[in-house]
């Protein structure tokens, strides 16, 4: 959620720019209709896979862990804003079983900015105050505005949220549970901190998963202390926030 964003419920939309093409040039229209296909192929949502797994398996925080060796992700290196963030691209890998939806975030950082004394048997909410990974993902396609936020921390600390733009719910709805685990740990010779999420399937979506399910998603990071805080964003929002539905990407369950 990250809170030093402004206006998290502000409205995007995404920009065209208009192209004017002289009629009389068969060249130029040619060109024009080359370059709008290319513009559309740019607006198109970014996708992620994300890999079966016939069974559940444990949280380690380890991408080089069976479960998570040789999984292809996708990678976070810009800011909302589409600005270059150095020193800091993120990787995130998922994969999913018959239960539950897995993240696994490796994550390079300058400086670590903390919670002191953290909280791993229940939430905390105001998480995004600090270092976190955050996974926004919705499965209504019909009202967008409609998704569920999940966050953890370097220390393992986690938060949940049910997020309804339309109708923000009491405390922006983090007295919502969805039973996610998390796992987290920092290599600090590295300077890479590793967090895991298990989400249950069926806190997210209503339908069975199976493969070529879609669900929307955005992935983010806030990372470092102010006033060098840094955001990131997998599908860049556009705005001074994190809660831009109309920028989601899209996860799509693979075999």
């Amino acid at each position: 959620m990250c809170q030093t964003y402004e206006n998290k419920y502000s409205e995007y939309q995404f920009p065209h720019m208009p192209i004017k093409a002289y009629i009389g040039s068969e060249m130029k229209a040619f060109a024009m209709l080359l370059f709008s296909a290319a513009v559309v192929m740019a607006d198109e949502p970014g996708v992620m896979i994300s890999h079966y797994s016939p069974t559940d398996f444990e949280l380690t925080a380890d991408p080089d862990a069976k479960p998570w060796k040789g999984i292809s992700g996708v990678f976070a290196e810009t800011g909302p804003m589409r600005e270059p963030i150095p020193g800091h691209r993120t990787e995130i890998r998922s994969r999913w079983t018959n239960k539950y939806l897995y993240f696994l975030f490796i994550c390079p950082y300058e400086t670590l900015y903390l919670k002191p004394n953290p909280t791993t048997t229940s939430e905390t909410n105001h998480l995004w105050d600090w270092d976190v990974a955050e996974a926004f993902i919705g499965s209504d396609f019909k009202n967008i505005r409609r998704y569920k936020e999940f966050e953890m921390s370097p220390q393992g600390e986690w938060v949940d949220l049910d997020i309804d733009r339309d109708k923000p719910k009491p405390e922006d709805g983090w007295v919502w549970n969805s039973g996610f685990k998390v796992k987290a740990r920092i290599d600090p010779v590295k300077k890479i901190w590793y967090g895991e999420m298990q989400i249950p399937y069926n806190q997210i979506d209503h339908r069975k998963p199976r493969p070529g399910l879609e669900l929307r998603l955005n992935l983010y990071r806030c990372q470092g202390l102010p006033p060098k805080r840094v955001y990131i964003a997998w599908q860049p929002t556009g705005k001074s926030t994190f809660h831009v539905p109309e920028a989601f990407g899209l996860l799509r369950l693979g075999k």
